[in-house]
């Protein structure tokens, strides 16, 4: 492990150090240069260094880092409104983080039926495979034991089923249910995608049922799929989402989303965050939302995504012993792998390509939305080249 001594020891460092990074680029101490297709493992949706984050950033530091919730924040009033004009939203809150816009989501499902007098609907369902954050609700919502042991008594309310079993979820809702929480694509658990006709049937589901649907866009979001936000492509709304990653384009930024009924019971006193929506972050936020919802940037997404997938399913049909499958929408993808995906993940890195793996064997890849076609043919090149090494080694 590398690292200094005086660091918590929760991270399996890989000796690399980076000084600089330029677009889908990052360049490290010892002179090397490395395509970036794991972006901070989906922050970095506009790449490193992109002029026009630099100078929103450059200019508020110059005026005011932070202030306090005590007083009005304009950039957080702007960014509101564009965050509740493009989407489903007709109230935001401001968040560091996606755990902490998860928090947030959990306890505004709660509150509501609280305030509509029913507080003995807490139980969240949540799905096997998924991750949600790390704080103590959120490692109980996400259900994965490697994530729970040693940290107590595991947080109450939430009910796990198996992914894409929709009998599961209807035998689990009873009249303790407030909501339904998932990720339109897991990423941590394996870019495993959820159908769009199954979001459009959990959709139903909460309506009949008096449940709210709660989305977990924190990955899967901001433009990552060729929509501002996954859930798009089934034609659906929740009641409440959580965002971040992307959202900041590398700065700290979370949100969690709500229509004006799930978010009636979040009233003074009842949450509250001290740098959530600080003028910084509220600057690169509205900034990132200046480049994303420029005509033609999602279609972008969507045309270099298909670039990625055909370049991968080749290199799929090529190296049949290394690649087991090809998952993912737009640049969101994952290749599941018959080696341990470490090896590839490794073999990739060899080739100066940085991914990042997942779940069920699965190295993702999350270039900046950004990218090229040239830059997504030079990456293809070199994950071709890993793999080629690979079905060697293996025969």
């Amino acid at each position: 492990m590398s690292g200094s001594a005086s660091l918590f020891g929760t991270f399996n460092r890989i000796p690399l150090r980076f000084e600089k990074g330029e677009g889908v680029w990052l360049f490290s101490e010892d002179g090397n240069k490395y395509l970036d297709f794991a972006a901070g493992i989906a922050v970095n949706s506009l790449g490193h260094a992109h002029p026009h984050l630099v100078d929103a950033l450059k200019g508020q530091a110059e005026k005011l880092w932070h202030l306090s919730n005590l007083y009005d924040i304009p950039g957080q009033e702007r960014l509101g409104d564009r965050l509740v004009d493009a989407t489903f939203a007709d109230k935001v809150f401001f968040t560091n983080s996606g755990t902490e816009a998860l928090e947030c989501a959990i306890k505004t499902a709660r509150r509501y039926h609280f305030v509509n007098g029913r507080p003995e609907k807490t139980t969240i369902i949540t799905f096997e495979g998924a991750f949600h954050g790390r704080t103590l609700a959120t490692i109980a919502a996400g259900g994965q034991e490697k994530y729970l042991e040693g940290f107590g008594p595991k947080a109450p309310g939430f009910h796990q089923v198996p992914f894409g079993d929709m009998e599961a979820v209807k035998a689990a809702i009873d009249e303790e249910t407030a909501a339904i929480l998932i990720e339109p694509i897991q990423g941590e658990g394996g870019v495993r995608c959820v159908p769009d006709q199954w979001l459009r049937d959990l959709r139903e589901l909460c309506d009949a049922h008096e449940v709210l649907l709660v989305l977990d866009e924190v990955q899967c979001g901001v433009g990552r799929t060729g929509k501002l936000f996954a859930h798009e492509w089934a034609g659906i709304t929740p009641d409440i989402m959580a965002v971040a990653k992307g959202i900041g384009g590398g700065f700290p930024l979370g949100a969690c989303l709500a229509t004006a009924e799930a978010a009636s019971g979040m009233t003074p006193g009842t949450h509250g965050t001290t740098f959530g929506g600080n003028p910084l972050a509220m600057a690169v936020g509205n900034a990132v939302l200046d480049v994303v919802l420029a005509d033609g940037f999602l279609q972008h997404v969507v045309d270099v995504g298909l670039v990625f997938s055909q370049g991968l399913a080749a290199i799929a049909d090529e190296n049949p012993d290394v690649v087991d499958d090809i998952r993912g929408r737009g640049l969101m993808l994952g290749i599941k792998c018959r080696v341990p995906n470490l090896d590839l993940f490794a073999a990739m890195r060899e080739e100066r390509l940085l991914s990042a793996p997942a779940g069920e064997n699965v190295v993702r890849l999350l270039p900046p939305l950004t990218i090229t076609a040239e830059e997504a043919r030079d990456g293809l090149s070199r994950i071709g080249a890993a793999a080629r090494r690979l079905s060697k080694e293996l025969n």
